[in-house]
């Protein structure tokens, strides 16, 4: 749909009036570039300012901007390949065949925009899809009920609503140790880490963490507890901001075998492992697990707009959104149409390029790179990791965790932050993990092209050969810097 912006039945856009509210920065000013120090400046005062200081500090707080896809570029000039969108950029940044869908959508769409009490077409397309790619791959899925939501921690509570509210006597929720589900309140129930949790207590009630990987823990503690009180499994078939920690073979089948004979629930998270970067379309199915309900986000969005999506077995989404009650769990946006013709264009290129596929080949190829790395500086790399194109970088701290007076966890949160550091100074653009301190994950875009995703692991070996131990980063961050992050490491 067009309308020209001459059309008389539109506002004229005044700056000047009576009662007009000056805006301190437009839409023009960020086209014509807002400068660096403006831009930090501004998020200090209103924004996340310690975060903006501790990233300034390590020299990778940007702002960036993106020379193509798989590429940014810093306040200095510097080319960086993007290995650091969390999982959410399954062809980087502004990917040319998503950017031209969106302004066919804006110049074509005729669909409401909201549709939150009428049927969509958008909605109805990325529903059927969604369903469809899973029921391929687990046939009893073929008649599955998907949720929207904004966000994966959306996702999560709308799992965690769907199986307490079609089983109202079941108390428990089981979940696993270092299992990372999101902050909201729900989510962050599941999320076993006491320093996210501590200052957002009391939490649900009713969640039982299980060591990760030992089902016989699980077999054992349902019985204790009584199958009729167990409500949900809940697990990550990878734990991704564990540290890319991936469970023995025979976890998640001798899970679905315990969920089958006691007939319990399983949600499996899928926000970073689904749609292609575990090198799956779902690592749960992939790994031997059935789930009821799984979760989807990050790469469902293309890396241009927030979604989450949780698709339920029909029977469990009748019980809680039946009747008169269809509408007992519902939010704003979710299934809005921009957002649901961006994911559909996403599952779209994921499917026709082949992403899952490419993902468990080069996967393996950068799994081979890394390990070869390891040896040969295992003084700077402790261990490595991988799972399609989500990879783990476990490093040895700079100094003793004994040598200052902070936690163990501080020094290593400091080690890996200097190694993402390093590794930015030496051209790649890497992330943090929120449960394993020790460890920074390399999350490429799924369809970068194989020359640079060779020269990434060319720069990381070059970063290892500079700091053959890791203490030697501490040598190469100035003085000045160091004291700084010291400051503000203590004021945490």
């Amino acid at each position: 749909m067009s309308i020209n912006p001459s059309d008389p039945r539109l506002p004229k856009a005044s700056t000047t009036g009576p009662n007009q509210v000056p805006l301190p920065i437009r839409t023009d000013d960020i086209f014509t570039g807002l400068s660096v120090n403006a831009t930090l400046s501004l998020e200090k005062k209103h924004g996340n300012a310690d975060l903006i200081r501790a990233v300034n500090i390590l020299d990778i707080g940007g702002p960036f901007q993106v020379i193509d896809p798989w590429t940014l570029q810093d306040p200095d000039g510097r080319h960086l390949i993007n290995a650091g969108g969390y999982a959410a950029l399954p062809f980087g940044e502004s990917y040319p065949p998503l950017l031209q869908f969106i302004t066919n959508f804006i110049d074509g769409n005729t669909s409401m925009g909201l549709p939150q009490q009428a049927a969509s077409d958008w909605r109805a397309a990325l529903e059927t899809n969604l369903v469809s790619l899973l029921a391929s791959e687990a046939p009893s899925h073929s008649d599955s009920g998907v949720f929207f939501s904004n966000s994966g921690a959306e996702a999560v509570e709308t799992a965690i609503k769907f199986a307490r509210g079609s089983q109202p006597r079941s108390k428990y929720i089981i979940n696993f140790t270092s299992a990372y589900h999101g902050k909201t309140l729900g989510a962050l129930s599941l999320t076993p880490n006491p320093e996210l949790q501590a200052p957002f207590a009391p939490l649900l009630p009713g969640v039982i963490t299980l060591p990760y990987g030992n089902a016989d823990v699980l077999e054992t503690t349902i019985r204790k507890k009584g199958v009729s009180s167990i409500a949900a499994i809940v697990l990550e078939p990878i734990q991704g901001e564990a540290g890319v920690v991936i469970p023995p073979p025979e976890f998640l089948p001798a899970v679905a075998q315990i969920s089958r004979q006691h007939k319990i629930m399983v949600i499996a998270d899928e926000v970073q492992t689904g749609l292609g970067r575990s090198g799956h379309h779902f690592a749960s199915i992939a790994g031997g697990l059935e789930p009821d309900i799984i979760t989807l986000a990050k790469p469902l969005g293309g890396g241009l707009i927030p979604i989450g999506a949780t698709i339920i077995r029909r029977p469990i989404y009748k019980k809680v959104l039946g009747g008169l009650e269809s509408k007992r769990h519902s939010n704003t946006f979710g299934g809005g149409s921009l957002a649901m013709a961006v994911a559909l264009k996403s599952l779209e290129l994921i499917i026709d390029e082949n992403l899952a596929e490419t993902s468990q080949k080069n996967g393996k190829i950068g799994l081979d790179r890394l390990e070869e790395i390891h040896k040969r500086y295992p003084a700077f790399i402790r261990n490595v990791r991988g799972a399609g194109m989500l990879f783990g970088v476990e490093l040895h701290s700079v100094i003793p965790t004994y040598a200052l007076p902070i936690g163990d966890d501080t020094v290593r949160t400091l080690s890996t932050g200097l190694a993402v550091r390093e590794l930015h100074l030496g051209g790649v653009h890497a992330c943090f993990s929120l449960n394993a301190s020790s460890v920074l994950r390399l999350t490429p875009p799924l369809n970068i092209p194989v020359n640079l995703f060779s020269e990434m692991f060319t720069r990381i070996e070059h970063v290892a050969q500079q700091n053959r131990s890791s203490w030697r980063m501490l040598r190469r961050m100035p003085t000045k810097s160091l004291l700084r992050l010291a400051r503000l490491a203590i004021k945490r």
